[in-house]
């Protein structure tokens, strides 16, 4: 087989392995525990194709492996791998009827996630397609992935403090203050996390697309249907977030969504 038909064999078994898990277990949240672990296994498999013998295409695997290595740690002491489902999906439980989530587990929860994970690997087979001519701009690329990997570790590692501390101050009787985190990379965007998750995939587009010297590439889909994942859900995500905390709103109106810039000043919160 070709190296996409493989992957996208491989894609399509992972993809019904969490979703007979979901049906089984009733638990939604399978596709987000092969989140980080399923690109590194279609990049590496497109980088097994060219004999590992493509400085670009293993470059790239290696870098997805280390993207991989760092989410899957902050996932798992998360307790993401020990049955804590995704907060959101119980909250639309109680918005749809069952058959309806069953539909939207089936086609959006599995299913379009699944097809993205593909998609923002697929750059991999663009290199694949035009091997050779590893230069500068792959260096370069290669040091502002990393440059987002460590911005990603260090707004997930702030996170993770805040909410020790949060939880420490709850078990000692004291209501937290701030109930939510504004410090740090956090005080130039509400979700620097997503920012840097999401720019790490639009380089590994840039890789594929410096292989072909041409940014007109299809593969561009992958990176542009993961900015509007990211993008769409903080509008849920903060729905929820501000239900619970009147005072977000106020955060809202001073600190950007998603790209990081200086904290204005509060502006009439979104409504």
């Amino acid at each position: 087989m070709s190296a996409l038909l493989t992957v996208t064999v491989v894609a399509g078994a992972f993809a019904a392995l969490a979703w007979i898990a979901s049906l089984v277990t009733g638990e939604h949240s399978w596709i987000d525990r092969l989140w980080s672990i399923v690109p590194v296994i279609y990049v590496w498999i497109f980088a097994g194709f060219a004999g590992f013998d493509d400085a670009r295409l293993t470059l790239v695997a290696g870098l997805v492996t280390l993207w991989g290595a760092r989410l899957t740690f902050n996932f798992a002491r998360k307790g993401g791998y020990s049955g804590v489902e995704d907060y959101r999906w119980p909250v639309l439980r109680e918005r749809m009827t069952p058959w309806q989530f069953q539909l939207f587990n089936l086609f959006f929860i599995v299913g379009f996630q699944s097809a993205l994970l593909l998609l923002i690997t697929l750059p991999a087979q663009t290199a694949l397609d035009h091997q050779g001519d590893f230069g500068a701009l792959d260096l370069v690329l290669a040091a502002l992935f990393l440059a987002l990997l460590a911005g990603e570790t260090l707004a997930d590692q702030q996170q993770w403090n805040f909410h020790r501390w949060k939880a420490a101050e709850a078990a000692a009787g004291r209501v937290p203050d701030p109930r939510f985190l504004q410090r740090g990379l956090f005080r130039c965007s509400r979700h620097p996390n997503y920012f840097c998750e999401i720019a790490q995939w639009w380089v590994v587009f840039l890789f594929g697309a410096a292989a072909a010297g041409s940014l007109a590439q299809w593969t561009i889909s992958g990176a542009a249907l993961l900015t509007i994942l990211f993008v769409g859900s903080t509008r849920f995500t903060e729905e929820i977030t501000r239900s619970k905390y009147p005072e977000y709103a106020e955060y809202q109106a001073r600190t950007s969504a998603v790209v990081p810039r200086r904290p204005g000043r509060p502006r009439v919160p979104p409504m």
